[in-house]
């Protein structure tokens, strides 16, 4: 017994109105007649990325959940931009499969990012662990900074 009186009837088992926000089966299964694309370009379209600088390398670490590093691609376009995509693909369905919950996302997913003119892209190295992947740019060696000794000056 619901200690808000329901506005929409009081026997919940029958009032199956999709207005009726205590009706279970609107929480229970809100989507399952609409019909959605087995892919979207927006699947893992944010997929979160961290950037770090270090003295010797740009290092970037991609949460990529579920994916196998045969389902991603690192590449550098115009000697200038690292891209990172790939494809998650849906989960085949059988004929007596019930699905009551689809949440994981699929489909296809690129970030591009503009590396500075300071890294080496021919020595790019990438590796995949546990759904994260890693990139790392290493730079080019800076010269250091010039020191300055002085010289005594004789007489």
């Amino acid at each position: 017994m619901s200690l808000i009186p329901s506005l929409f009837g009081s026997n919940r088992r029958i009032n199956n109105n999709i207005f009726d926000p205590f009706s279970l089966h609107v929480w229970d299964h809100p989507f399952k007649d609409l019909q959605f694309p087995s892919s979207s370009s927006s699947a893992i379209a944010n997929a979160r990325v961290d950037w770090k600088e270090t003295e010797e390398a740009h290092v970037f670490k991609a949460d990529l959940p579920g994916m196998k590093k045969e389902e991603v691609k690192v590449e550098i376009e115009d000697d200038s931009v690292l891209k990172i995509s790939g494809e998650r693909h849906v989960e085949k369905e059988e004929k007596h499969d019930t699905w009551h919950r689809v949440e994981r996302s699929s489909g296809g997913f690129s970030r591009k990012f503009r590396l500075p003119e300071n890294v080496k892209m021919d020595q790019v190295k990438a590796s995949m662990e546990n759904g994260v992947l890693t990139v790392t740019v290493p730079k080019v060696e800076t010269k250091k900074k010039a020191q300055v000794k002085s010289i005594d000056i004789s007489g």
